[in-house]
């Protein structure tokens, strides 16, 4: 079990987001955390499913599958990326249940390796269903990453102003100076 620090640039992002910043841009070089079951681990234990989902082979393969189908519904037309979703959320449901605490729902898969993948794509359903134009891809362009604006007034820009929004200020900065 991999117990390295996660290096993404952005965590803490819903899940279907965060699956999709497990690419990220540094230097110029598209890094990527689901490269290997160790980095699959550091994505698992970062959103609390360590415990309950292995990082093995075939979960890694599912995870990528669903981080594709949502990139394409995330960054292309929802006619290309509905398919690729469904394909993914064809591998588990939602069961209702009463508990002693009264009404419960719970993730039933068809394989526990699905499990990762298909929370991830229910997630984005979840998203997609509370507010779609929140999600948004970081407008840096040099940047990779996706977040969900929770911003009172819905008009944030970057991942990060501390890395994205502090690079786009600096270079309307030194192109202003330039001009001077």
């Amino acid at each position: 079990m991999s117990t390295a620090r996660d290096p993404r640039p952005l965590t803490g992002e819903p899940l279907a987001l965060d699956l999709l910043n497990t690419r990220w841009n540094k230097e110029g070089v598209t890094q990527d955390l689901l490269a290997d079951l160790d980095g699959l681990a550091v994505w698992l234990r970062s959103n609390g499913l360590d415990g309950a989902h292995a990082a093995d082979a075939v979960a890694l393969r599912h995870l990528r599958q669903a981080r594709e189908a949502l990139r394409t519904a995330v960054d292309g037309s929802p006619g290309e990326g509905a398919p690729l979703v469904d394909a993914v959320l064809a591998h588990g449901r939602i069961r209702a249940r009463l508990t002693t605490e009264g009404p419960a729902e719970e993730p039933e898969f068809t394989d526990p390796a699905w499990g990762p993948a298909w929370l991830a794509a229910r997630d984005y359903l979840a998203l997609i269903t509370q507010a779609p134009d929140r999600i948004r891809a970081c407008a840096h362009e040099a940047c990779i990453l996706h977040f969900f604006d929770t911003s009172r007034n819905g008009t944030r820009r970057w991942c990060s102003m501390a890395a994205c929004g502090n690079r786009a200020k600096a270079s309307r900065h030194y192109a202003r100076s330039k001009e001077n």
